[in-house]
């Protein structure tokens, strides 16, 4: 462990995986499977948006985004308003 010199002192915990590459990987996996077929957007703005909709409704469907006791959709259009 190591102890943070500034501020409060608190303890910092250095976690070391040797695989914890591959468990990006696998996530980022997901979404290189869904962009494929949209690489032919001819605008960055509409690339970018319709990206972070994927990555947006995967977090949702993974439980990374608090529920609130909405459903998934209920979460999505929330984030849209």
């Amino acid at each position: 462990m190591i102890r943070k010199f500034a501020g409060s002192g608190s303890v910092i915990r250095i976690i070391q995986s040797k695989y914890l590459n591959n468990m990006v990987e696998q996530d980022h996996r997901f979404i290189k499977r869904i962009t494929r077929p949209t690489l032919g957007f001819k605008a960055f703005h509409s690339a970018a948006a319709t990206l972070a909709g994927i990555e947006t409704a995967h977090m949702i469907r993974k439980g990374q985004i608090a529920a609130n006791g909405k459903t998934g959709f209920q979460q999505f259009a929330s984030l849209a308003e």
